[in-house]
């Protein structure tokens, strides 16, 4: 690998982190918020649905302006759109003032999102194996670094304005910095056009990318309540959940571009599908608090790689990464707002263990799709392309 392919793959990995540190840092500080506008629960819903909404529309809006302008050009605006929004949530004073932040937030960040994906996407094929899934291992090591954060600022009694202010003010100016060594992926007006039509397998990738969110918001909004709730764990054990099935995440992605290699996309999302829903149905069966808090991290370990590897192979599915991951991830984002909606609905008709076990489902189903995978997918290499291929010509 070059010295410039591996300075643009640390570049995509930065950005990771810092993506997470962003999206962590207004997740964890919810409470606070909650706290001092004096919301219900219903509000807070409608502040992370204005979110979700917001991520939504920009990745579907995203689709044309990557594959014309390239994913550098629209990192260099999200990213400090992204931080200017974050710090903006640490000093709004009512109710709809914090829905519209949150939503302008969401729009920044949706595009961030999928830019950095497309940017990963073209480092790994311009290098010709599997990185994807280190540069999202950035992205659970920025969620936990925000979640240590806020833990100190919680502990050190921080204002919540000074804590996101000394999060999204640093934050402003990296991914601009960063943007010299990103890759050049914006493609000829022919190909650009060529773009806005995707094959049907990133719609089927799209699926199994709405699979893997659902289960991760499922994680993320329930399993503390299950927890506390029907195994009467105490409160600490019960926050424990999340950030055991973070580090199985981190653990997970850190080497799944290996077994990606060794055996392939295809027959890897199968076995975390099906890894995703014996782990989980072990966690909701168990009686121990204890034992459910260390199964979480081998929920994140199964699950981990599924999103990426979907994203990595939507954006070998066409001439251009950007428009195809851009679908592929606005589909998985609606996983992740329909999931927790989808458990509140069946807990409430039933119990909240039996609505758990929807995230057993969409493991095995997760296994079923990736089974339609066309043969191109199953492959375990990734073919290098040369910069005349991915990139313009200056």
């Amino acid at each position: 690998m070059s010295r410039a392919l591996r300075t643009a793959r640390l570049g995509a990995f930065l950005t990771f982190v810092i993506a997470g540190v962003l999206c962590g840092t207004f997740t964890v500080r919810i409470p606070a918020l909650a706290d001092r506008l004096g919301m219900a629960e219903g509000e807070v819903g409608m502040v992370l649905l204005a979110w979700g909404l917001g991520a939504l529309v920009s990745m579907q809006a995203l689709r044309g302006v990557l594959a014309r302008t390239g994913s550098g050009a629209v990192l260099r605006v999200a990213g400090p759109l992204c931080a200017g929004s974050l710090l903006l949530v640490g000093y709004v004073g009512s109710v709809p003032a914090l829905v519209a932040v949150a939503a302008a937030n969401g729009l920044a960040f949706g595009a961030m999102d999928v830019a950095m994906n497309a940017q990963g996407s073209a480092v790994e094929r311009r290098a010709g194996q599997p990185l994807l899934g280190g540069m999202h291992a950035g992205w659970c090591v920025g969620a936990i670094t925000a979640g240590l954060l806020g833990t100190a600022a919680i502990a050190a009694d921080l204002p919540l304005a000074a804590h996101v202010t000394l999060v999204a003010v640093p934050a402003l100016p990296v991914t601009p910095l960063l943007g010299r060594w990103y890759l050049r992926d914006h493609v000829r007006a022919a190909e650009s056009a060529s773009a806005r039509r995707l094959p049907p397998v990133v719609y089927l990738l799209g699926a199994i990318t709405f699979g893997a969110f659902m289960v991760e918001g499922i994680v993320a909004d329930w399993n503390g309540l299950y927890l506390r709730d029907v195994l009467r764990a105490p409160e600490a054990l019960a926050a424990l959940g999340y950030p055991v099935f973070e580090a199985g995440m981190l653990l997970g992605r850190l080497s799944g571009d290996r077994l990606r290699t060794r055996f392939g996309a295809t027959g890897l999302i199968v076995v975390s599908g099906l890894a995703t829903a014996g782990t989980y149905g072990m966690v909701i069966l168990v009686p121990s608090p204890v034992a459910a808090v260390a199964g979480m991290s081998l929920v994140g370990l199964s699950v981990a790689m599924i999103s990426p590897l979907a994203l990595s192979l939507a954006g070998t599915a066409t001439a251009t990464p950007g428009p195809a991951i851009a679908q592929a991830g606005a589909m998985g984002y609606a996983g992740l707002l329909l999931g927790p909606v989808l458990i509140g609905l069946l807990s409430g008709a039933t119990s909240l263990r039996i609505a758990l076990v929807t995230a057993v489902v969409l493991g095995i189903l997760i296994a079923v799709a990736a089974r339609f995978l066309p043969k191109t997918a199953r492959s375990k290499e990734i073919r290098p392309e040369t910069e005349e291929r991915v990139l313009v010509a200056a």
